[in-house]
């Protein structure tokens, strides 16, 4: 797998910001959540919302959801306005309510669901879309933004965290263009199951509080192929610290000299609201770093703060995108306007973790042609969008061209960094061995191996140099499937090198597994037991996405009982529309 890497690598380690300006990680954070009682628990009705965005940065003089191009706004407030007739509630986090401090006995409430389809209003909150822009599979496209979300506002919980409140499909905007603005069940069951089980894998993500289902219906045509369908509509409240996109910033910087103002506007609010240790930094902590150019050019991230944010967005996206890379998880549709400030994994289209492992891999049948987003060229993509960030940032005169670069570079170290350290976790070593890295992922690729399986039956070898060959694969026999003897000859030369690695670590057995497998999922969010729970809920019983959600919560853990979601996928997995999707939902 090709991975950018920096012009001139540095033994310097900012870590970004990670270790020297941050004071929290997103990633890390709410780890324990599940066990965390807040003092008080809320109702619906006492929650407390806060409404920085729409105070504090310029707005929309309309508040009308005709089509248009808006102006010289970073928001339209807008109403929820899909239709609705008895809608009912699908599933819901309890995870989540809790980071809302919010009472789950109010997912009990009869109007629970009409208050998260937007058919009643939820006391406090004040709707808007946001405006935003982006490159779509490396075109500029233009105006973009929220064409069937609505945030609600934001909520203040009693941690002072701050978490958006949005529903997805509920209604026009002015950024719909020619859709509806409506979102189906099958695309919405996805995203809901996906968005807690990336979290729960320990992969920074927005969440999602509930799913409902509108009781109308939407039409479809799934795979552009002009044959449309009737599907049960559906909407889903997700939850971020914040939905501010790369394309927030770009739409405005396109638009010439009077926007760039916009830019600065919404840089000092990302830094103010979400960056707040680099709004904090002191000339006293010295974070100046030479770029290794001929000029022997310095970059000081404590005389520029939005160099020293540049920088961290960069390192949140590279440490996102090794994480997917070390999971097998591609995310499909990886355009400017999906990637996320805060380094989360955010807008769950087309996705899809890897069973027979293949680089080449993308889910999203838009993007076949080319691959652009397939799962090898994700490290690379995340680096070009972080430089259509930088140059968007340097065009609003808040960066130089030196800072960009030196963020880019970054970019490049944070992941080598991050992947290393994963693949070496997984594979239970101490230190990084690139060839043995290398050299397995090759094997994986010619067996089209389930990348997932593999790694999880790998903590079961053992670190023994006089284990007969004849038995060396024995441990990976149920993923090591339907091979030859010239790929088993090549599979054993391999476990021999690895149990070599093994030994010289000198780790015991029971302590390397315990450690491999809280590291290795035995459980992700296959699409195939996404299908089976969709195909369920379009009859009527929601019973799965609910089981789905509960083993999801748990990945690492065995899980007696459960084995069945573990299984290899099906022969009718690999049909369109389960293992690869369209952009449409």
């Amino acid at each position: 797998m090709d991975s950018p890497s920096p012009d001139s690598p540095s033994s310097l380690s900012v870590d970004s910001v990670a270790d020297g300006l941050k004071n929290q990680s997103l990633s890390e954070r709410d780890n324990d959540e599940l066990n965390h009682e807040n003092k008080s628990k809320l109702s619906l009705e006492d929650l407390n919302w806060d409404h920085s965005f729409v105070r504090e940065l310029p707005g929309d003089p309309r508040s009308d959801s005709i089509p248009r191009q808006v102006y010289h706004a970073c928001y339209t407030k807008v109403l929820p306005s899909a239709e609705v007739e008895n809608p009912k509630l699908v599933a819901w986090s309890d995870s989540v309510a809790n980071l809302l401090d919010l009472d789950p006995k109010e997912f009990e409430r009869p109007d629970f669901p009409l208050k998260f389809s937007g058919a009643s209003p939820l006391a406090g909150s004040v709707p808007y879309a946001q405006c935003y822009g982006g490159h779509q599979f490396g075109t500029w496209a233009g105006q973009l933004g929220d064409g069937r979300a609505i945030t609600l506002g934001e909520v203040l919980n009693s941690k002072l965290e701050r978490w958006e409140l949005q529903l997805k499909g509920a209604g026009k905007t002015p950024y719909s263009r020619f859709a509806d603005g409506l979102a189906v069940l099958r695309s919405s069951i996805r995203e809901f199951l996906c968005s807690e089980a990336m979290h729960f894998l320990g992969i920074p993500t927005t969440r999602a509080l509930c799913l409902v289902t509108t009781g109308k219906f939407v039409t479809r045509d799934m795979f552009y192929d002009g044959n449309p369908k009737e599907e049960p509509g559906a909407i889903v409240c997700r939850v971020s610290p914040s939905f501010l996109r790369f394309g927030s910033y770009q739409l405005h910087a396109s638009r010439g000299e009077e926007d760039l103002g916009i830019v600065r506007a919404l840089a000092d609010y990302a830094i103010r609201h979400h960056f707040p240790h680099i709004e904090n930094m002191s000339r006293s902590e010295s974070l100046s770093f030479s770029t290794g150019d001929d000029d022997h050019s310095v970059v000081d991230l404590t005389s520029n703060k939005y160099a020293a944010w540049t920088v961290e967005v960069a390192e949140r996206t590279a440490s996102l995108v090794a994480r997917w890379q070390g999971v097998g998880f591609t995310h499909g549709v990886l355009n400017t306007d999906n990637m996320s400030i805060l380094g989360l994994t955010i807008d769950y289209g087309p996705f899809g973790f890897l069973d027979a492992f293949d680089p080449s891999y993308t889910p999203n049948t838009t993007d076949l042609p080319g691959r652009r987003y397939c799962f090898a060229n994700q490290p690379d993509i995340g680096l070009w969008n972080i430089a259509q960030f930088a140059s968007t940032l340097m065009a609003a005169h808040l960066i130089n061209d030196t800072e960009a670069n030196y963020a880019m570079e970054r970019y490049g170290t944070k992941f080598m960094d991050e992947y290393q350290a994963i693949m070496s976790q997984k594979l239970g070593l101490q230190k990084y061995n690139k060839q043995l890295v290398n050299k397995l992922l090759n094997n994986l690729a010619v067996d089209k191996v389930d990348y997932t399986n593999f790694f999880r039956s790998l903590s079961n070898i053992k670190a023994d140099p006089g284990i007969p060959e004849d038995e060396l694969l024995v441990p990976l026999k149920a993923v090591l499937l339907d091979i030859g003897k010239e790929r088993k000859e090549a599979w054993a030369g391999w476990v021999q090198s690895y149990i070599q690695e093994l030994v010289a670590s000198g780790i015991s057995d029971e302590e390397r597994k315990a450690s491999m497998d809280s590291v290795n999922p035995k459980y992700v969010l296959r699409n195939y037991l996404c299908q089976s729970a969709i195909d369920a809920a379009e009859l009527g019983d929601f019973g799965e996405v609910r089981r789905l959600l509960k083993v999801m919560e748990r990945p690492y853990d065995e899980q007696p009982g459960m084995e069945k979601y573990a299984r290899l996928p099906p022969a009718w997995a690999y049909r369109p529309g389960v293992c690869m999707l369209s952009c449409s939902s």
